[in-house]
């Protein structure tokens, strides 16, 4: 290539040579050329510019683009959001199933506290019913002035069973006399049915043993009889 351009500037330009030169001796071997230095820019150039063109074309041949960046951090950020999202729900069923636990903990230590004497309160109510029928059995005729004795006694039963009664009402503890209340199953227990004249069916025309209630929970049902149709 080289060759051709020096030829080709020559036959143009005869005398851009350093001395004379015969043109139709070029093409003999035996010649020897001395390029000038405008000829040696010239062939410089034109090279420069093939070189460039190739570059430019090998540009302009597509590629492949790795994944880009912005993508990754895109699914990554997609990922992260999803793991954040499940955490969060783990965290507030945790936290849900926590506040569950406390506030049962909290009531079964509140149920201890007022049912604690529950056992207690079931062994005093015996004594209570035998203060009732000691002071019930005695025949009120009897109790003057001329029987000091058993009128004394009589008085104290009396007064022992009313203190034992505000006792249990300090604690909770209410007693069932449901005598003429309507009949129910949840308060009472019905020994029998009988049908009583002027009563309304379905009330308590006999109460057999008093019941008794520890802060609104029946303790002991009271024992009844109630009325029924005729």
């Amino acid at each position: 290539m080289w060759h051709t351009l020096i030829l080709t500037h020559l036959k143009r330009h005869p005398h851009s040579l350093g001395g004379v030169c015969d043109v139709s001796t070029l093409g003999r071997p035996k010649v020897n050329i001395r390029p000038s230095p405008r000829l040696l820019c010239t062939a410089t150039k034109q090279k420069n510019n093939g070189q460039n063109l190739e570059e430019d074309l090998g540009h302009c041949e597509p590629k492949t683009d790795p994944p880009s960046a912005d993508k990754t951090l895109l699914e990554e950020k997609v990922k992260l959001e999803e793991q954040l999202k499940e955490t969060m729900e783990k965290y507030k069923r945790a936290l849900a199933d926590t506040e569950n636990l406390r506030q049962r903990s909290q009531k079964l230590v509140e149920e201890a506290k007022l049912y604690g004497i529950q056992g207690f309160c079931k062994d005093l109510l015996e004594v209570a019913d035998i203060l009732e029928k000691a002071t019930q059995s005695v025949p009120k005729e009897e109790i003057s002035n001329n029987n000091p004795h058993l009128k004394s006694l009589y008085e104290g039963l009396v007064m022992t069973e009313v203190q034992i009664q505000k006792v249990f009402t300090k604690y909770g503890l209410l007693r069932l006399d449901p005598i003429g209340a309507k009949f129910d199953p949840y308060e009472h227990e019905a020994l029998f049915h009988t049908p009583v004249e002027g009563k309304e069916p379905g009330t308590v025309a006999l109460v057999s043993k008093v019941g008794y209630k520890l802060h609104g929970r029946t303790l002991r049902p009271a024992l009844v009889g109630v009325v029924k149709d005729a």
